[in-house]
């Protein structure tokens, strides 16, 4: 429960031991089934659901604490006007409220994500994937333009959210951006290690939580199954190219699984010894990155799902990869009475 670590570091770990889940496609039976694979086998404590309509959204955040997990509700609207992404939100506060109220200290609302680029009008662009590679590209330069419209942006999405909803609200914020969080109840960063400098991505871990007296939530991390991939982190996606028909998957990046269970495992034990408040491995599953027996179309690799699910196999909705068990004992590692808690 994030009210039980607000204002205080983690004796053990990370208190918030999650993973998100993209709801969009998925029916509640398959939900309920893979949630019982979360909190049995995967030991989290909460779950982020992550998706567009307000409806589903609820559903799917009543079916989470249903299995008792604690759930966190993040809307994901990419590339949709701003006064659409408010309006939609507004809904979901008050969904979320209602569902707060029957379950105190069991839901949190994040007002969204990685605004600079989901969102139009922080920077130049017509969609987000356009936009991210403008801010790539020219960070520096745009810094001034992010910092202000995302400030001003933030300011009214928890204004909107707060009018309803009456738990933690939060944000999950691109690695770059620079957020006034005092308007928040917790920091959340996604925060993809990439590159060679280990230390340098510890220095900021130790920076986050030594800077804020809030708890600070790392709210996605993760990379591909594949050798390289680690260097990668969030750009693990990119082996593919998207504009072939249908896609293929660039040579010279073969599947390797225990480099995605690697780096998953060292990240959640840097965040163990640092003070982080919680932590959402990105993600169970990516069911439009399906796996392939043909190398050329193996598309799970290039994605960031503990779970790879198979082109055209009914008898097996979905297979662990070696990230879900790394997950999984390091989570257990760090619950601090798995034997004896009946609810997380």
């Amino acid at each position: 429960m994030l009210a039980a670590v607000t204002g205080t570091e983690p004796e053990i770990g990370p208190a918030v031991r999650g993973v998100s889940y993209l709801i969009e496609g998925v029916p509640d039976e398959e939900l309920r089934r893979d949630l019982a694979a979360i909190r049995d086998e995967l030991h989290c404590t909460a779950v982020m659901v992550i998706g567009a309509d307000v409806e589903h959204l609820d559903r799917a955040a009543q079916i989470v604490v249903d299995a008792g997990l604690d759930v966190w509700i993040r809307p994901n609207l990419p590339d949709r006007p701003v006064a659409e992404m408010l309006s939609r939100l507004a809904d979901l506060a008050t969904a979320a409220e209602r569902l707060r109220a029957d379950h105190p200290d069991r839901v949190t609302l994040l007002v969204g994500s990685e605004f600079s680029h989901t969102a139009p009008g922080i920077v130049p662009g017509s969609w987000s994937y356009l936009r991210l590679l403008i801010i790539l590209r020219a960070r520096r330069l745009l810094r001034a333009r992010i910092t202000r419209r995302l400030d001003e942006l933030l300011a009214r999405a928890h204004a909107v959210a707060a009018r309803a909803f009456h738990g933690p609200i939060g944000y999950s914020a691109a690695g770059w951006e620079e957020v006034d969080w005092r308007r928040f109840d917790l920091v959340g960063v996604a925060l993809y290690r990439s590159g060679t400098d280990h230390a340098g991505y510890a220095r900021r871990v130790r920076e986050l939580v030594g800077s804020h007296d809030k708890p600070v939530v790392v709210t996605e991390f993760g990379c591909g199954a594949f050798a390289g991939a680690d260097r990668r982190g969030a750009g693990s996606f990119r082996i593919v190219n998207w504009f072939a028909d249908p896609p293929v998957v660039r040579d010279g990046h073969p599947r390797e699984e225990s480099v995605q269970a690697r780096y998953l495992g060292d990240l959640i034990d840097l965040y163990a010894a640092s003070g982080v408040a919680g932590c959402f491995a990105f993600t169970f599953a990516m069911r439009s990155y399906l796996r392939s027996d043909d190398p050329r179309q193996d598309l799970d690799r290039a994605g960031f799902g503990l779970v790879a699910v198979a082109v055209a196999d009914e008898r097996a909705p979905w297979v662990a990869k070696e990230a879900f068990h790394t997950v999984a004992e390091r989570y257990r590692a760090l619950d601090p009475a798995p034997a004896d808690r009946q609810d997380c």
